[in-house]
């Protein structure tokens, strides 16, 4: 039993080693035997998701992708992402970039001089479209301005079954419209006929659309910075402006005067407007004055 033991275990220690040297042997002779493993592990090394390259007989996707990451120059980003696109026969559909401002000071450095210091954190919201084909290449390239990747999703959707859809609806239409022209010209076959007209339009627009889509992918890019970035501004010192010409004395003093000698003129001109009140008012006064005083000499007499 034992012998038989040993026997099985040296025979396997040699189908191993047989099994290693033509490997070894097969590897010496032929590179381009394991080239496509070495190749597989390269690919599955790297960042981009195969979902962005991948290639299946028989079918046709649509691939789009949304990218959110930091950087470390949201202008400089931009302008290489851009520069990217357009090397890879693509376009830019939207950029916009904006700098949100968390604070302002101003601070004072002489009677004429100040520096505006801003604290700010830049962003960019961008769509662009690349050829199918180069949206690997383009993931690579812009993956080399993060700084920090947030988020990264690629979708290839199988649109086969649609696009093989389409083409029996245009095949469809076509029978359609030949019927149509089978019949008598009337009222309904105007109808009809515009009808199927304006389906087969929508349809030819659908085709239009998914071979776009088909042909060039859609990239939607978020960038920011990780932290606060400050500017400073110079700008003039208006505090000194504002104390320099807050108060003049002399100009005040007679511009006072001017004021008083004008209130005046106003007074004068109201009271000659209101002078009927005035003499009415007299009046009054002195019928009252009179009165009371003949009251007080009748009161004198009796006493």
């Amino acid at each position: 039993m034992k012998t038989t033991y040993i026997t099985l275990l040296l025979s396997a220690v040699l189908l191993t080693g047989t099994y290693s040297c033509k490997k070894g042997e097969a590897a010496a002779t032929d590179p381009g035997a394991y080239a496509t493993t070495d190749s597989a592990s390269v690919i599955l090394s790297d960042s981009i998701s195969s979902a962005a390259t991948i290639e299946v007989k028989d079918k046709q996707f649509i691939k789009t992708a949304a990218i959110n990451m930091e950087v470390k120059d949201v202008y400089d980003a931009t302008i290489a992402i851009e520069k990217s696109v357009q090397d890879l026969g693509g376009f830019v559909t939207n950029s916009n970039l904006s700098s949100n401002v968390v604070s302002e000071n101003t601070y004072s450095i002489s009677n004429e001089e100040a520096i505006l210091v801003k604290k700010y954190q830049s962003e960019n919201m961008m769509k662009v479209r690349v050829p199918t084909e180069k949206l690997g290449e383009f993931l690579t390239l812009i993956n080399t301005n993060k700084v920090f990747l947030a988020s990264r999703s690629i979708t290839a959707e199988d649109v086969t079954s649609s696009i093989k859809y389409a083409v029996l609806e245009d095949k469809r239409n076509q029978k359609t419209s030949e019927n149509i022209s089978q019949l008598k010209t009337n009222k309904d076959k105007v109808t009809l006929d515009d009808k199927n007209t304006a389906e087969g339009n929508l349809q030819k627009l659908s085709n239009m659309d998914t071979a776009d889509h088909l042909k060039y992918s859609t990239i939607d890019i978020y960038i920011k910075e990780p932290q606060l970035r400050i500017a400073e501004i110079p700008v003039t010192n208006t505090n000194s402006i504002d104390n320099k010409y807050k108060f003049n004395f002399l100009y005040n003093v007679k511009d006072g005067f001017v004021y008083g000698f004008y209130l005046i003129q106003k007074i004068i001109v109201a009271l000659v407007n209101v002078w009927p009140l005035l003499l009415i008012a007299g009046g009054l006064i002195y019928f009252f004055r009179k009165k009371k005083f003949s009251k007080g000499g009748q009161a004198k007499i009796q006493e």
